[in-house]
């Protein structure tokens, strides 16, 4: 059987929370118990740029490696998955011109966060391309660089992110066919049980909304956001309806489904969203509290950190050159 190779990516835009940490990094790191393949995780730096205010603030290198940290107190074996910081890699830079080269404006007009640009300034009676710069603009080609240099087979994405994976299967076309096969095809993986994690006011979990609890705050901290979570007011003893529950979401979220039975019978005894939400603490303080120990003891060890990404940087890089190489030596001799 031949290995797969499956390649993840997370920018560094902010602190972590709940919803990063159950949407995106746990199913990573779950994903990669399966040793039938071949797992390339990446620090995305510098997407991370298109963000103005992280960009201005200079916080990029602060917040790729409290990403870092969070992938390894979190379990990620970077003995045997590649884990590398996007900017450490020339060659997806160099990769992206090449493809730029491929790719027609066309195809990129229609990338969806360029479309929302557009369509608010509009709405707001702007110029259509205002405050639209060009990193925003070819984002879908460094994306598509991201994933081609490394022979990527599978991209696991939410079902938002589809797109990026099509634009990037459009341009591996266009040069397989004016070049030869030079790219894999890759596929998009979309994971149906994944779940969306509501906020502390109910809407999806979200930094631009203010209603994020924080994955590594400290036990008082995290019980504070836990008890600030916006329920409904019913009398103690009546039962509690779990539909647009965010506690028995949450709940959800971090049980399975015969730990949920005794969940379900608490919530129809009517023992009160107090009783309620100081077992969920406890549920969510279980899974976190060794993990969030591991983590700051790595954010005070950024030596060990820098480490692992050196060494996987050397191993990346020279794939990446193999691969620039391919296609620069076929687009310049052609």
């Amino acid at each position: 059987m031949i290995m797969k190779t499956i390649l993840t990516g997370i920018k560094p835009t902010g602190e972590l929370h709940l919803g990063n940490y159950l949407g995106a990094i746990k199913p990573a790191i779950d994903l990669s118990q399966d040793k039938a393949n071949r797992y390339a995780y990446f620090i995305a730096d510098i997407h991370a740029l298109n963000n103005d205010q992280i960009r201005k603030e200079g916080a990029i290198n602060t917040l790729s490696h409290k990403i870092a940290a969070a992938f390894i107190a979190l379990g990620l074996d970077t003995d045997r998955c590649l884990f590398y910081k996007q900017s450490d890699i020339p060659q997806i830079t160099e990769m992206t011109f090449y493809l730029m080269n491929e790719t027609s404006k066309g195809l990129l007009n229609r990338a969806h966060a360029y479309k929302a640009k557009v369509q608010d300034n509009i709405a707001n009676n702007f110029e259509q391309d205002k405050n639209v710069n060009m990193g925003l603009f070819n984002y879908p080609v460094l994306m598509a660089s991201d994933i081609l240099i490394m022979d990527t087979d599978i991209v696991p994405v939410g079902k938002d992110q589809i797109q990026h994976i099509e634009i990037t299967r459009d341009i591996a076309q266009s040069i397989n066919h004016q070049y030869g096969d030079i790219f894999k095809l890759p596929i998009a993986q979309v994971d149906e049980t994944t779940m969306l994690l509501p906020g502390n006011d109910g809407r999806k979990m979200s930094k631009s909304y203010g209603n994020t609890i924080p994955l590594f705050s400290t036990e008082k901290e995290l019980y504070k956001n836990i008890m600030k979570i916006k329920t409904e007011s019913i009398p103690l003893g009546e039962p509690i309806p779990t539909d647009n529950s965010i506690v028995y979401t949450l709940f959800e979220a971090f049980l399975d489904k015969s730990e949920m039975i005794e969940v379900k019978r608490q919530f129809e005894a009517g023992v009160g969203y107090g009783n309620l939400k100081k077992t969920l603490f406890e549920v969510i303080n279980s899974e976190l509290k060794d993990k969030r120990v591991r983590y700051f003891e790595l954010l005070d060890d950024y030596k060990y950190i820098d480490t692992i990404l050196e060494k996987n940087k050397v191993i990346v890089r020279e794939q990446a050159q193999k691969k620039v190489d391919q296609l620069k030596n076929k687009m310049l001799n052609h």
